[in-house]
């Protein structure tokens, strides 16, 4: 099977780098001059300098040869979900099937990736790849599992047939709505387990400096809020058509756990530089790597408000990104909330 990856960033270059030594593969960079230097190192030195790249992989910069290669195969889309309504426009009805990557809720619109294929490309085939992955490790062979989630039953079998290896291994599921509600909600929990484990262990009358842990808060609260925010994003998910059993599994849980704990994510490195005291505006800059959770967050909440569905800790993590209110301030608004039964 021919493949193709638009979008030559950390994610579309491990995954086609991943793929490659089994199936056809092209990768598109939209910058030519970026493709040239990856084509002579065999290197991708801004995001993944550290991973050579196999010889059998072929690096374009011409679109349209590049879709071309895959018309009868497989398109993944590799862009940060800003690109995605583009990128599904400028394939039409080129590809025999398509996947994209991108985790999140489009800006102005709110809508998911499925919303925004049903608006500009109704004809097409497609389908959301999600699931608890570092770029890194996959383009190093670690171990990952990864969901491939479509309504149509033969993408979900392409997917399998392109993508499955010994070293990535691809569920299927046919609930996208729930895939992309975990993909995207995760980027924003992610932020706020940064914040808590970036945060002084001084709060509440503590003095000493017995009491402050090695991350932040502490591990008691990482655990509250990774658990919490698992409840919120199942409830706005099945509030959106999804099940709720999609939240226990890989694009839920798996990849919540994976970004709130994780030392490479880049979401939670956000929330740790906000609680440090940095603007937004600088460690954005400074990143040098999209994080999608500081722009996804304003999006959940007002679809989540639309809805009439109650997501504090979202709510508490864009008042930080807004800067409405403190780290702390935002901590004493959650612990000061009402108590209430453990559901959903």
């Amino acid at each position: 099977m021919n493949l193709t990856v638009l979008g030559a960033g950390a994610w579309g270059t491990a995954l086609a780098a991943s793929v490659a030594e089994r199936h056809p593969t092209r990768l598109w960079a939209r910058d030519a001059g970026q493709a040239a230097q990856m084509r002579a190192t065999r290197r991708n030195s801004r995001y993944l300098p550290d991973v050579v790249l196999p010889a059998a992989l072929q690096i374009d910069a011409e679109f349209d040869a590049a879709v071309a290669h895959a018309h009868t195969g497989l398109v993944i889309i590799a862009t940060p979900m800003a690109g995605l309504a583009d990128m599904l426009q400028c394939l039409g009805t080129r590809a025999a099937g398509v996947l994209w990557l991108c985790k999140g809720f489009q800006q102005d619109t709110g809508w998911l990736g499925h919303e925004v294929a049903r608006a500009v490309a109704p004809k097409a085939r497609v389908g959301v790849l999600s699931g608890p992955s570092f770029a890194i490790e996959v383009a190093r062979g670690q171990p990952t599992a990864l969901v491939a989630a479509s309504s149509d039953a033969a993408l979900r079998a392409d997917a399998v047939e392109a993508l499955h290896s010994d070293g990535l291994r691809i569920y299927t599921s046919d609930d996208p709505v729930g895939v992309e509600v975990g993909g995207a909600v995760k980027n924003v929990l992610a932020i706020a387990t940064g914040i808590a484990d970036g945060m002084s262990g001084r709060m509440f009358g503590a003095d000493t400096d017995q009491v402050r842990g090695p991350d932040g808060l502490g591990l008691n609260a990482r655990a509250a809020l990774i658990t919490r925010g698992l409840a919120e994003m199942t409830r706005l998910g099945v509030a959106l058509g999804a099940r709720a059993e999609t939240f226990m599994g890989l694009s839920g849980l798996g990849d919540l756990v994976l970004t709130a704990t994780g030392d490479l994510s880049r979401n939670r490195t956000v929330g740790r530089l906000l609680a440090q005291g940095l603007p937004l505006a600088q460690i954005l800059s400074q990143l040098g790597h999209v994080a999608e959770g500081a722009t996804t967050a304003p999006m959940v909440l007002r679809r989540a408000r639309s809805l009439g569905v109650e997501m504090p800790i979202t709510q508490a993590v864009v008042a930080v990104l807004e800067n409405r209110v403190t780290p702390a301030q935002a901590l004493e608004q959650l612990m000061g909330r009402d108590a209430r039964s453990e559901t959903i």
